[in-house]
């Protein structure tokens, strides 16, 4: 399966000039497109909630993923490298129109996404450093860690907590719990319990 991959940034960017880049890279490599993906979203939202996600999990060996350039894949030097370790480790291709980077299974793809798996490892790495020294910090600071006390023993109380009288006179006017749990920003079970607690 051969893909055409398409991103902009907002709506108000054509996705137009993107697909006749790719489409007439196809045409002078005699190759055809079988499926479209198109999406209208930031490059740096991750591609995990993206419709490129989607595609990356079914891609199979032999696969090509054709975009105008690296950039339409991420915005940032890392994400376009976890992108491209997936892509490798699928053994599914990636093409750009505008760089030319042919990305596959020859010796010099598998030494980039060596490079590029190493290279995702050491950032995870730092980050999980960072937070750790941070945490460290703040707690010699006398900073507390971790979750408030009573925060699971008790979390519709203090969502509702000083609304006993507003849901009281709701509920005899005849307001259904669905519309008094909009009205207080909580979930209709959240409501339903705290009324039971309650007694109300």
């Amino acid at each position: 399966m051969t893909y055409g991959y398409i991103r902009v940034s907002s709506d108000r960017q054509t996705v137009e000039n993107q697909r006749f880049e790719i489409n007439h890279f196809c045409q002078n490599q005699d190759i055809r497109i079988d499926d479209w993906i198109e999406e209208t979203i930031s490059g740096t939202k991750s591609y995990t909630k993206r419709q490129l996600g989607s595609l990356l999990k079914k891609v199979r060996k032999g696969d090509i993923i054709i975009c105008s350039e690296l950039s339409r894949l991420g915005r940032n030097l890392f994400m376009i490298m976890e992108i491209l370790n997936v892509c490798m480790t699928r053994e599914c291709r990636v093409w750009t129109v505008k760089d030319g980077y042919r990305l596959g299974d020859d010796i010099q793809s598998k030494v980039l996404a060596f490079a590029f798996g190493l290279s995702a490892e050491i950032e995870r790495n730092l980050i999980s450093q960072r937070t750790r020294e941070a945490l460290a910090r703040r707690k010699a600071e006398g900073a507390r860690l971790g979750r408030p006390k009573g925060h699971k023993s008790a979390p519709d109380r203090y969502k509702l907590s000083g609304k006993e009288d507003y849901i009281r006179k709701s509920l005899e006017k005849g307001m259904s719990r669905r519309t008094i749990a909009k009205r207080c920003k909580v979930d209709k079970n959240t409501l339903a319990r705290f009324i039971e607690m309650k007694g109300l």
